[in-house]
């Protein structure tokens, strides 16, 4: 989303053009750009760019009518060899448009530091200060380090477009932008210069598409790039960071750091064990995800246990070691006489070779350097942590401190986060399939004919009774459906991978669709019937349960919410699951899914559902002496929950933190973060402030403020139901909807798009119920409309007002001014919809409502969308006072304001390609170049956006 994680912590210099670095960057890469387009297409064709190019900044900036004419003309005049030509180029600039923006980011964050400006807000730091003044003492904050749990969790989606080729490419075109910032010789630059041509050349001679469909394999290999780019090193030096951050906050008196040892943020992940509405994902995917996560992180223990080999150097001839380092050099498999004074040399290559047949017994086929002599496995990671750990205790009492940073303890302070499972891997899949597995079993064990059939209060009884039975409903000598024998191989398979890689390889069960008691209680029989929960039989007694897995429920869609909060309590009060919370260290997980109760009910719906389903939450929780973990299914767009994370954590409701927070990274969002390891660091330590600072900050006791708040919250509620109904009536109630959404969106051409391995849709129909939340919000930005991010706030805030008459209409509109100014879960709600706004285009909307054939059906649907876009912007503006969008964050104003007459090209060129192939289908033709050029747009248009489902 242009980046808007990281937009707030930019600071201009005095001064100075903000921008002149970064325009300096663009003009650059564009020259390159054209240079190779010159080359490799021809004059002719360079030209053919220009002049749409020109020709669409003319309509955007002057909405010239002649120039829309002339844009149409020109466009139906390519030739498929130069449409194909023309949109990869423009596809090419937003790509590298977004390289330049994000070292621009980089630039100006180290030019803040430099500057010695005060701790910016959105850093670790600014949240202790600003702790340390409310007077929270350092105990708190170092309890705090020690209990909680920051989790992002990747997760492969049906909208990630880039290529693994194309974002190696890119990565090396940021790393020589990023070295023109330093000093060089004539003779330097002159190689850079030459080095960014060729690797724009290799970027324009690159396949930008995927010809064949994406496997979950991919998925996985292309989430682990991201690891080696960032996660590996600045997640662990993001550690060493906070440690020095509250060292100088609070510091101890003797001027020591105090290790925090607890791993505080941990990676998660979905690619591989999410199954719902993907039939591409069974046992053999999570053992695959996991080989591969053990192999990457393996990899990087021995490259830096190998480069530790080569640092520590150390002679006993000058320094002593411990009796315990000595022990573990004397267990090495190296002999040499040649390192007979070289103890820590022999410790290491001893580690190594324990490693390198840990890694063979994970499932990693190919050890680059092979060790000296055989040595036994590790049994887990905690053992090859405490080799480091005695590395580390012989240095520092032997002279020997400068050398244990920065290499040594960040491999020990990696090892604690990433063990030998690199993240933990959640398991997925819908309720629906939970139940009809179970009706199997029960069925042919004799126990219930018709499971299905049951009601919800004989299901509960039914399920209980044989959760207490010592039996399983399952036998080896019965055929089941193919269904059950996945779902329970699935199972099977989970048990494996805990004992193989460890509790952390795989420790929680997520519910899609969870509406019942039954849902969750059928998870808990399935585990059961997989030895996931096992039971202490005692004579004349109750059992002793223990569950491996926690059971997650996912709440997604309106009526889910408002049921959450009641479903926890009925859950929590029953014996057995009262007895596994309590060994879970008396702590559930709920999570709460953004996308499908926006689809369901509309922005403003969704999100004041979701702060009522936490509320309550919080509260039932509290009644049953448990504490709540959130895991927040956030998409991309602000439709799907999206937005910068640190703003949205703070604005969540008082008491739904506490150190306890997990969250979806999703598609490209995770390129966006993470592809950059200085952004990425910069991201990760937007979550770890957020959570320290709404975890920690103290809540005032202000009757008068409750009283407020318990105001904006009834308006909150009003304002719902109408936007409620406005959203429902012409989504779900206008005749015709789904035909124009059809017609007026790409969301045909992205169901065939090789994007992910998961089906658009999870039905073979065009009934938007049944459409996946992804692509409903990924086609509505395509055609730059964006209407999940607005619909039905406008018609909401323009009837509540209109419900008073003369002065009692200025009242409410003070009340609603005063909500933003005062309530952070209202003024953020704002600034999202603000961004949406931002990059909504009625212009571009308009050419691709020309896509629908029914004139009555797409005047009359379009002019409902722009009356309702005109209202939300003159509500915006009432409650705001700004009349221009993104008053607040001017760089992001900037930078939209800066690409969008160079995306503006590729939408009308995708309008284009859309008509010529939706005329080829209906004649039965097929032209694989036009195709392919839709695709392109496609991909052009969501790098140019920085944000698609």
């Amino acid at each position: 989303m242009l980046n808007d994680a990281v937009a707030p912590e930019i600071v201009p210099a005095a001064g100075s053009d903000k921008d002149a670095p970064l325009k300096e960057d663009i003009r650059l890469l564009g020259r390159l750009l054209g240079d190779v387009l010159r080359e490799q297409e021809g004059d002719a064709v360079f030209n053919v760019v220009e002049t749409i190019r020109q020709t669409s900044v003319r309509f955007r900036r002057e909405a010239d009518a002649d120039a829309a004419l002339e844009l149409d003309a020109m466009l139906k005049e390519l030739s498929r060899e130069q449409t194909i030509s023309v949109v990869r180029a423009f596809s090419y600039f937003s790509h590298l448009a977004n390289i330049a923006e994000d070292q621009h980011h980089i630039r100006r964050r180290r030019a803040h530091l430099l500057a010695g400006s005060p701790a910016q807000k959105g850093s670790v730091s600014f949240a202790l200060k600003k702790l340390r003044m409310a007077g929270v003492p350092r105990k708190t904050v170092d309890t705090f380090f020690q209990d909680a749990l920051i989790a992002p969790v990747l997760t492969a989606h049906p909208t990630e477009v880039q290529r693994k080729s194309i974002l190696d490419a890119e990565h090396d075109i940021a790393r020589l932008l990023a070295e023109r910032d330093l000093p060089q010789t004539p003779k330097e630059r002159q190689a850079n210069m030459q080095l960014l041509r060729s690797r724009v050349a290799t970027l324009w001679q690159t396949r930008m598409l995927r010809y064949s469909k994406l496997t979950v394999a991919d998925e996985i290999e292309n989430a682990l790039s991201y690891y080696r780019i960032t996660f590996l090193r600045e997640l662990p030096g993001l550690y060493d960071d906070i440690e020095e951050d509250i060292a100088a906050e609070y510091p101890n008196g003797d001027g020591t750091i105090e290790p925090i040892n607890a791993a505080y943020v941990q990676m998660g992940s979905w690619i591989g064990g999410d199954r719902d509405g993907n039939p591409n994902v069974n046992a053999g995917t999570m053992q695959h995800a996991l080989a591969r996560h053990a192999t990457t992180i393996l990899d990087f223990y021995l490259d830096e246990v190998h480069a530790l080999g080569a640092e520590l150097s150390v002679s006993t001839l000058m320094v002593g070691v411990s009796a315990e380092l000595q022990a573990l050099a004397d267990q090495s498999p190296d002999a040499s006489p040649h390192r007979s004074d070289e103890p820590y040399r022999r410790a290491l290559i001893g580690i190594y070779a324990r490693l390198a047949a840990t890694a063979r017994a994970l499932g990693a086929t190919n050890i680059l350097r092979k060790e000296v002599g055989a040595a036994a496995a590790y049994p887990d990671a905690a053992a090859f942590v405490a080799d480091l750990r005695t590395i580390v205790a012989s240095l520092e009492s032997h002279h020997g401190a400068a050398l244990v940073r920065p290499r040594l303890a960040t491999l020990a302070r990696a090892a604690d986060i990433f063990g030998f499972h690199l993240a933990s891997l959640d398991m997925r899949q819908t309720s629906d399939v939970h139940e009809r597995v179970l009706a199997d079993l029960f069925a042919k064990s004799g126990v219930a004919a018709d499971y299905t059939a049951l009601s919800e209060e004989d299901k509960q009884a039914l399920l209980l009774n044989e959760l207490a039975q010592p039996r399983l409903l399952y036998s080896p000598y019965i055929a089941y459906a193919t269904e059950t024998d996945s779902e329970l191989a699935i199972l099977r398979a989970a048990r494996d991978i805990r004992q193989r890689y460890g509790a952390r390889a795989i420790r929680n069960y997520i519910i899609s669709h969870t509406e019942t008691v039954s849902d969750l209680l059928e998870v808990l029989l399935l585990q059961k019937e997989t030895g996931l929960l096992r039971t202490d039989w005692k004579t004349g007694g109750d059992g002793d349960s223990t569950c491996e897995l926690m059971v997650i429920p996912l709440f997604e869609t309106i009526p889910d919410l408002q049921r959450a909060a009641g479903i926890m309590s009925q859950v929590m009060a029953l014996p057995l699951v009262k007895q596994l919370i309590a060994k879970q260290g008396q702590l559930q997980e709920v999570m709460l899914g953004y996308s499908d109760s926006n689809k369901d009910g509309g922005f403003l719906t969704s999100n004041w559902e979701l702060y009522k389903a936490e509320l309550a939450l919080v509260s039932d929780f509290r009644k049953a002496g448990v504490k709540l973990r959130l895991f927040h299914g956030r998409g991309g767009t602000v439709g799907r929950g999206g937005g910068p994370s640190y703003e949205a954590i703070l604005a969540q409701p008082p008491g739904t933190v506490n150190g306890q927070i997990r969250l979806t990274e999703q598609g490209e969002i995770i390129a966006s973060k993470f592809s950059n390891a200085e952004i990425g660091r910069r991201n990760l330590e937007l979550l770890v402030a957020a959570t320290l600072e709404a975890s920690l900050a103290p809540q005032e006791a202000n009757p008068a403020r409750n009283s407020q708040l318990a105001q904006f919250e009834a308006v909150m509620a009003e304002l719902s139901d109408l936007a409620y109904h406005a959203y429902r009536h012409l989504v779900y109630e206008t005749p015709g909807f789904t035909e124009y959404f059809f017609s007026a969106t790409p969301i045909a051409e992205i169901a065939e798009l090789n994007l992910g391995s998961r089906p658009a849709s999870r039905k073979a129909n065009q009934r938007i119920e049944d459409l996946r939340a992804i692509p409903w919000g990924f086609s509505w930005g395509q055609c730059r409309l964006l209407l999940p991010g607005w619909f039905g706030f406008g018609s909401a805030i323009e009837a509540w007002i209109n419900q008073a008459d003369g002065a009692a209409k200025d009242d409410k509109i003070a009340t609603l001014r005063a909500m933003h100014a005062e309530w952070p879960f209202f003024a953020t709600l704002l600034s999202n919809m603000d961004m949406v706004l931002a990059k909504t285009d009625l212009a571009i909307a308009s050419r691709y409502a020309e896509l629908v054939a029914d004139q009555d059906l797409r005047e009359r649907i379009y002019k409902r969308i722009t009356d309702e876009h005109g209202n939300t912007l003159r509500c915006l503006e009432l409650i705001t006072g700004n009349t221009e969008r993104l008053a607040g964050n001017p760089l992001l104003a900037r930078s939209i304001q800066n690409r969008f007459a160079y995306l503006d090209p590729l939408n009308h060129l995708q309008v284009e390609l859309i008509k010529r192939n939706r005329a080829l289908s209906s004649a039965s033709k097929v032209d694989e170049r036009v195709h392919r050029g839709i695709q392109l747009s496609i991909n052009g248009v969501a790098a140019g956006l920085r944000n698609t489902g």
